[in-house]
């Protein structure tokens, strides 16, 4: 298997007349937490979108590693997807949807024992035969999450993934990723958490408009705006240009 976890070349995706991505380069390594940040309409959904399989570019050259995205059935085998909004078979309890996933992904006996780990690290025991649809926001995003583990597929495409989810299972989440990258796995992570994008991501990519405007590690990042004490936080809203008048702003609403 190629040591290329994705390769995304001149990315394009329209909507209309609108171009949300526009010609979008990255790579991430096997054995590397890729992050993707970027302000809102970005195009950071609609990247991972097309990693996922779930959305077909207007052009560019997508690769999961080294196989074309057109190649969905080898590549779905590939990725693991936990989308931004929470999308699941509702009429159906855990327990019949993961049974569901499984079958789907022909997945052996031997998943069971995953599944149960998973359920229990999760906290999702007493909500397993519970339909879907009565579950909480939380909740639903445990299992999004759990779906999207239970193959143990070599890329984790995760769009906001701690969204709704206690801190406890955030923990977890967090560290199942990393264990998964030393296995010699890849992530692509999209966050609005700053603080969890500069612990967990190896490198980040920071989009605006569609287009690349920063990449790199922290460190290479504050050597991109010269500030070398600056947080993830600051240098994201400087490369985005999203800084500018927010003291002025702040100072306005604090006026009396």
């Amino acid at each position: 298997m190629s040591e290329l976890a994705v390769n995304v070349e001149e990315l394009c995706v329209m909507y209309g007349s609108v171009r949300a991505v526009d010609g979008l380069c990255f790579k991430v390594k096997r054995g590397e937490i890729y992050g993707l940040l970027g302000p809102n309409g970005a195009g950071k959904t609609s990247t991972l979108k097309v990693l996922a399989g779930i959305l077909e570019p207007n052009h560019g050259k997508v690769e999961i590693f080294g196989k074309p995205i057109s190649d969905e059935v080898e590549v779905k085998r590939l990725i693991g997807y936990v989308p931004e909004e929470t999308v699941l078979l509702e009429s159906l309890t855990p327990r019949e949807f993961f049974e569901f996933i499984a079958s789907v992904r022909g997945l052996s006996g031997e998943i069971s024992i995953r599944l149960s780990r998973l359920v229990s690290a999760f906290e999702l025991i007493e909500y397993f035969d519970s339909p879907i649809a009565t579950l909480s926001m939380g909740t639903k995003r445990k299992v999004a999450v759990i779906a999207a583990l239970l193959h143990e597929p070599p890329l984790l495409i995760l769009d906001e993934p701690l969204i709704g989810l206690d801190a406890r299972s955030s923990r977890i989440l967090k560290e199942l990723i990393v264990h998964h990258v030393s296995k010699g796995g890849a992530v692509v992570f999209s966050t609005h958490i700053m603080e969890v994008a500069e612990k967990v991501c190896h490198r980040v990519g920071i989009i605006n408009k569609g287009k690349l405007v920063g990449e790199g590690t922290v460190n290479e990042l504050r050597q991109l705006i010269r500030e070398a004490e600056s947080s993830l936080e600051d240098i994201f809203l400087k490369v985005t240009q999203q800084e500018v008048g927010i003291r002025e702003l702040i100072a306005a609403l604090e006026e009396k």
